[in-house]
Formats: C-alpha cells, sequence, structure tokens
C-alpha cells in the first residue's frame, strides 16, 4: 500500500518488484517498467515496512526462490514464481481504497504543492503528459476545495447573525 500511497507505483509495477531491487542497507528499491529501470530513495516508513516484510517473508517461506517481492501463501511457493494477483493486493486495503486511487491522490498532492511537471515526471516516473495534467488539475481542485471551504464559513457567519 505504501508503494501507491507514497511513491504513487502502478499496481502492475508493485506487484512485479523484485527482491533484488531491495537494497535496505543504501534504502532504495529499483522498479523496473519494461527495459527502463527507476530507482526510489525510500522514506523512512516505506523503508521500515520493507525491512519488516522482507524478515516476515524469509521466516514464513524459507525455501521460497519466487523472485517478486511481494508474495502471497500461494506464489511464495509456485514453481513458476507468478507475481501476485491484483485480487491479492486489493484484498489487503481498506474497503474503498484502490491501488490506483491512491496513486492519484499521491500525484495529485504533489502536484498542488508544486506544479512543476518535471518534478513530477522525476518523482513520480510519468510522462510529461501525464504531469502536464496533474499539473493543471492540481490547482482546480484546491481552488474547488477553497470555494467550498469559504462558502460554508460564510453560511455559518450568515446563519449566526440572525
Amino acid at each position: 500500500m505504501t508503494f501507491a500511497a507514497v511513491h504513487a507505483l502502478p499496481s502492475k509495477e508493485i506487484r512485479t518488484l523484485h527482491t533484488t531491487g531491495l537494497d535496505l542497507s543504501r534504502g532504495t528499491l529499483e522498479v523496473r517498467r519494461g527495459l527502463l529501470r527507476r530507482t526510489l530513495c525510500l522514506e523512512e516508513l516505506t523503508h521500515q515496512l520493507a525491512a519488516h516484510w522482507t524478515t516476515y517473508r524469509h521466516q514464513r517461506w524459507p525455501a521460497s526462490s519466487n523472485p517478486h517481492l511481494l508474495v502471497s501463501q500461494k506464489t511464495a511457493v509456485d514453481p513458476d514464481h507468478p507475481a501476485v494477483s491484483i485480487g491479492t493486493l486489493s484484498g489487503a486495503l481498506p474497503r474503498g481504497l484502490t491501488l490506483s486511487g491512491l496513486r492519484q491522490d499521491r500525484i495529485l498532492n504533489e502536484a498542488a504543492k508544486t506544479a512543476d511537471p518535471l518534478r513530477l515526471m522525476r518523482l513520480f516516473g510519468i510522462t510529461e503528459q501525464t504531469a502536464m495534467r496533474y499539473g493543471t488539475a492540481a490547482p482546480r481542485t484546491h481552488r474547488q476545495d477553497a470555494s467550498m471551504i469559504i462558502g460554508a464559513v460564510e453560511e455559518t457567519t450568515h446563519q449566526g447573525r440572525r
């Protein structure tokens, strides 16, 4: 979940992360996107969760040769080494949350802070077009939120004067 909520990784990339891409001593994670590779610097929360997960994974399935970082009871011992299913990942989320929703919210939140498409591209590995769409969508979203808050405050103020 933190891979989507913090690093805005798409579910396919989360499912296909490899154990060899995780370097806890350096605090990095290599993400593969086709032939491209991108290195994420893990902040404290993701680093701690990754460390706990790898310890648990090794204790629970010590003989597993599945190269994927995230495994389930079924995929850990499968000789074909499949990635976990999207259903398995989705089932780990609280009701009402989706990986794509967490990813979109994270990018939108960052876009609201910076509105710099280059920063969004570097941080999340998204295309220029996608970065531009988030950059233009974020301020509008926050203006709407601000308008709703101002409207609610004005309504409350007017009610208090009556």
